[in-house]
């Protein structure tokens, strides 16, 4: 796993246009997001408050997330080839 790049101005300005890259775009950063919270989930320090809300604050990116991806779906169906 390496580690977290934001986005780029450049990259948000393609996934506005380009439905597969905007999907693709999501997708990673979920699958990211959702090792990362594995991690801080299997930590020792699960019970440190800062822990628990990240991990809530994380749960709840990731849920926006899916539901970004779900929506991106709907919107842009893939192409019948």
């Amino acid at each position: 796993m390496g580690a977290f790049a934001p986005v780029t101005d450049e990259e948000l300005a393609r996934a506005r246009e380009d439905a597969a890259y905007r999907h693709k775009l999501l997708t990673d950063n979920l699958e990211f997001l959702l090792a990362m919270l594995n991690r801080l989930r299997s930590s020792k320090h699960t019970t440190n408050p800062v822990f628990a809300r990240q991990i809530r604050d994380g749960v709840q990116l990731a849920v926006k997330l899916a539901d970004m991806i779900q929506a991106s779906a709907e919107n842009d169906p893939p192409h019948a080839a």
